[in-house]
């Protein structure tokens, strides 16, 4: 089975066994989540999303990407700034489809 799943204000396209990472979740590792957000179950499209469809993954772990470098400055002006980000996901691995 196939799905398209919302996110963290993304969309993705995921599988049986899928490992994804996502915008950070609040849910400790080795925990069992359900995504209710579907938009798409095999070729089951929803209006906008598809009633009672859902996603069950299991988190892996939490953790912080590689670090972004943000750099300001002004020819001529003697303005410089750095700033480092980095953003923390989730790695999940997508357990089971369900559709109703």
């Amino acid at each position: 089975m196939k799905a398209v799943i919302v996110t963290g204000g993304k969309q993705y396209y995921v599988e049986e066994g899928t490992i994804l990472y996502t915008e950070k979740l609040d849910a400790e590792a080795g925990a069992t989540i359900t995504f209710d957000e579907v938009l798409m179950v095999n070729d089951t499209i929803g209006t906008p999303i598809v009633k009672g469809a859902s996603v069950k993954a299991k988190v892996l772990k939490h953790g912080k990407e590689k670090k972004v470098v943000v750099y300001k400055y002004n020819a001529k002006k003697k303005y410089r700034r750095k700033q480092g980000h980095r953003q923390p996901y989730t790695k999940v691995e997508i357990e089971k489809i369900n559709v109703k």
